[in-house]
């Protein structure tokens, strides 16, 4: 059995002292930039996890698994809101901590770390059995090295293909074709043809696939439809939903009859921008979302929205986690598809009373 790489082994390999390496980890903005990429290459070829309390933790148990997540603070909403903004991996928390719990586990969560996400996820690789990591946290190429260690799971996304092609287990849900569901509803069942889909600027595969069965939907029904979203908004937050629907309304020809927004929280910011216009959602423009958040239920009017399976995923993550500790830790990479729910409430017209329908069972 192969000795697990060292602290020794990452500073030989990038030509810095032992201290450097620790300082890199550590303090990372204590390390010139080109040295730090240096030592983090020679540990990502190496396979190096650095732990937080001994050497050889790679070959120990902690009783702990980690998820790593980008910070979806809203810089735009008040304090007291935050939690609106935290609610889609508040969820997928939930589930991890459940199956966790269920399996003698504790939960370590990271949602952010001076120095970066990269020294965000090496911090937690040491210190846990394996992890799961929302996608785009950091590059799925700065996982694989840790991936000979530890378990990883990604949240979202679906696997690199082609050149890039990660060994990863992924967990992703039908966002195409729940979108795609969500736009031929809006088309058929309401009648709309001028639809703009508000996007994001960053580049997301999830947000991409939602786009595709936005497309998917609208060239089926005959309805014109760009190749690129009517809006990318710099971030996928309440704010930028609502300066993506001041943009709209403010373009020749009036706004869209619908806004097809690619999460919850633009959806609901596109609703409130349309109410200090004095438009009325729906009669004037139709909202709706992507995600299903518990914040969709509260607005009004009520968003209709693609639900994802959030505790599923995480409670799914945990499993496969196990599954690899227990004993299969060289199986064929697995990727699980979860289906989807779209929830029409009264932000497209529907009424009050929420209909639903399963997508991609």
């Amino acid at each position: 059995m192969s000795t697990a790489p060292t602290v020794y082994d990452v500073a030989e390999r990038s030509g810095v002292s032992i201290a450097t390496v620790s300082r890199v980890y550590r303090n990372p903005d204590s390390v010139r930039a080109q040295t730090r990429e240096r030592v983090l290459a020679a540990a990502r070829d190496l396979g190096y996890v650095p732990s937080g309390n001994a050497r050889g933790l790679a070959s120990r148990s902690t009783g702990v698994l980690g998820l790593c997540f980008p910070d979806y603070a809203d810089p735009d909403t008040d304090a007291e809101d935050d939690d609106a903004a935290m609610l889609y991996s508040d969820q997928i928390i939930r589930g991890m901590e459940r199956a966790a719990r269920r399996h003698g586990y504790a939960l370590l969560i990271a949602a952010s770390l001076k120095g970066g996400p990269e020294s965000l996820v090496a911090k937690v690789a040491g210190r846990v059995d394996g992890f799961a990591v929302m996608a785009r946290t950091v590059p799925t190429e700065e996982l694989e090295g840790i991936s000979r260690r530890r378990p990883v799971v990604m949240l979202a996304g679906p696997r690199e293909e082609g050149d890039h092609l990660d060994h990863l287990d992924h967990i992703e849900v039908a966002n195409f074709e729940g979108q795609r569901e969500l736009t031929r509803h809006l088309v058929e069942d309401h009648g709309l043809r001028r639809l703009a889909f508000v996007g994001s600027a960053e580049e997301s595969p999830d947000v991409e696939a939602r786009f595709q069965g936005f497309l998917a939907a609208c060239r089926a029904a005959g309805v014109d439809a760009p190749e690129e979203p009517a809006v990318r908004a710099a971030m996928m937050t309440q704010a930028e939903g609502a300066r993506a629907a001041d943009a709209l309304c403010d373009r020749d020809g009036g706004p869209p009859q619908a806004l097809v927004c690619a999460n919850d929280q633009m959806a609901v910011g596109a609703l409130h921008a349309l109410e200090r216009r004095g438009l009325a959602v729906p009669d004037d423009v139709a909202v709706t979302g992507f995600d299903g958040i518990p914040l969709g239920r509260l607005v009004r009017p009520t968003l209709t929205t693609v639900r994802q399976p959030m505790l599923r995923m995480g409670e799914e993550a945990v499993g496969l986690l196990v599954r690899r500790l227990g004993g299969t830790p060289d199986a064929d990479p697995v990727s699980l598809m979860l289906p989807v729910t779209v929830a029409r409430r009264a932000s497209c017209g529907c009424g009050p009373e929420e209909r639903t329908v399963a997508v991609g069972a």
